[in-house]
């Protein structure tokens, strides 16, 4: 669970760096799965990602630690899916961390190319250690800051941004804002424009929720959904956390209070699935406290999907501490924390009627030479392959890069996923290079394939109505998982 690094943060989360070496002999995965290690941390570039990686234009995955490399405050990094690493910043180059130091969130790109994203503390705020920053990052490893928080306008963001449909970067922070709430504040959401300029849109008064460390997510009909760590029901000491919704222009609404018995302390966000429901997790509460996986519809209705720690000694997994994804086979994949057979942690699939299998547990190499602590998650890049990064294990215990192939094949990937007629457009792709037409829905686009073949810029064609996105290629035809939203 992420771990604030200012006064401004209430929650102190685990950052256990003692790994427990209960590993057992062989990797417990079927035949059919394929689990590797890309890269492990050593400190000099990087150390302890709590950030899913996230997949660029260029085909390569790009990531952030919170800890190591030159400065000792983080850094961004580039990697390929063959492994190779590359350091792209290193946090804490200026006097004081005045460039952020600690970045905790998982970056967010525009279909500009660019990467934006959250530091949790550092900067030229006046919290103990700095109340975070909002930086761009270029892939030439320029790095921007855009936004230095002062604790009134929030502080402790731990998460990325998320791009909406009216240009603006949307986040949270775990602090500042209300101190009437409590001293230090329970949190906000901002926007903040491409060039700096930041707008405080709710300030967390704990009834509503406190301590927001999960990204947003903006559905198809262009509202925000997010989840509160604490906060609403009293049924927790400080609060079971919430879900809510925000409009672009600040307006929020409850559509949930946990209460303990169907979950309790969501760290990770929501994702919308192909059914139209919202779908996150918790890291605590349910039938067994080991957390759950929840669906929930836009107006409010939650239903529990699975209780963790079902099993003896939570072998199914304790503690999932991020987003969930859906596979081209409609299954959520995810990952915990705990649990599993070495008690470091798993990557689970679940059915939509709450049928778990574990895929792997971590831990399961000799020291946990193949990571443990999987905080961020999971993604799944366009060759059908999921990535991720953990916390601990590895070669040099800071922490390390995975792939876990399932069989999946390659599809496409849109950014954004959804808009009007005209806007810009990325496909992502693995092989789109000799692309001889792209269509959204069955309706013909104009584009452009990139010189690496990886991506495509095209724009929303006239006419065009919301449904998958397809590319025909020399080797076939690829089709986009997630279907694009085309807005009035």
């Amino acid at each position: 669970m992420k771990q604030t690094h200012s006064a401004w943060g209430l929650f102190l989360g685990k950052k256990a760096y003692v790994v427990f070496f209960l590993c057992l002999a062989v990797p417990a995965i079927a035949p059919a799965q394929t689990f590797t290690t890309l890269h492990s941390f050593n400190g000099a570039d990087g150390a302890a990602s709590w950030a899913a990686v996230v997949q660029g234009t260029d085909g390569a995955l790009y990531g952030t630690t919170d800890e190591g490399g030159l400065g000792g405050g983080g850094t961004v990094f580039r990697i390929t899916t063959a492994g190779a690493l590359t350091t792209i910043y290193n946090f804490c180059s200026q006097r004081q961390c005045a460039d952020g130091t600690m970045p905790q969130g998982r970056l967010g790109e525009t279909s500009a190319g660019d990467f934006y994203s959250t530091t949790t503390a550092g900067g030229l705020g006046d919290c103990t250690s700095g109340c975070g920053t909002i930086f761009e990052v270029i892939r030439n490893s320029s790095l921007i800051t855009l936004d230095s928080f002062a604790g009134v306008d929030g502080a402790d963001p731990a998460d990325g941004l998320v791009p909406a449909t009216n240009g603006d970067l949307y986040g949270t922070t775990v602090g500042g804002g209300d101190e009437s709430c409590t001293p230090g504040g329970c949190g906000t959401v901002f926007n903040i424009t491409p060039y700096g300029e930041l707008t405080t849109l709710h300030r967390f008064t704990g009834g509503d929720g406190r301590q927001v460390y999960a990204r947003l997510v903006q559905a198809a009909d262009t509202d925000l959904y997010g989840t509160a760590f604490g906060g609403g029901s009293n049924a927790c000491t400080f609060g079971c956390g919430t879900v809510y919704k925000i409009t672009l222009d600040g307006a929020l609404t409850t559509l949930h209070y946990f209460a303990g018995s169907d979950g309790a302390n969501p760290v990770g966000g929501l994702i919308q699935a192909a059914d139209g429901n919202l779908y996150g997790e918790t890291t605590t509460g349910g039938a067994y406290n080991g957390g759950t996986v929840f669906s929930i519809t836009p107006s409010g209705a939650l239903t529990t999907i699975y209780n963790f720690c079902s099993l003896p000694y939570c072998a199914d997994g304790s503690d999932p501490p991020a987003d969930v994804v859906q596979a081209p086979d409609g299954n959520l994949y995810g990952t915990t924390a705990t649990g599993g057979a070495a008690g470091q942690g798993t990557i689970f699939k679940l059915t939509p009627d709450g049928v778990l299998t574990t895929l792997y547990n971590f831990c399961a190499l000799s020291a946990c030479a193949d990571g443990a602590d999987p905080q961020g998650g999971l993604v799944e890049a366009t060759d059908g392959d999921f990535y991720g990064t953990t916390l601990l294990g590895g070669l040099d215990n800071q922490g390390t890069v995975f792939r876990l192939s399932v069989g999946f094949g390659p599809f496409i990937q849109t950014l954004p996923v959804l808009g009007a007629e005209g806007t810009a457009v990325e496909i992502l792709g693995t092989d789109l290079a000799g692309a001889y037409r792209v269509t959204f829905n069955g309706r013909d686009a104009a584009f452009t394939v990139n010189f690496t073949g990886t991506g495509i810029s095209t724009t929303v064609p006239r006419g065009a109505t919301t449904g998958t996105v397809q590319v025909d290629t020399p080797g076939g035809t690829l089709q986009s998982i997630v279907q694009f939203n085309v807005l009035p």
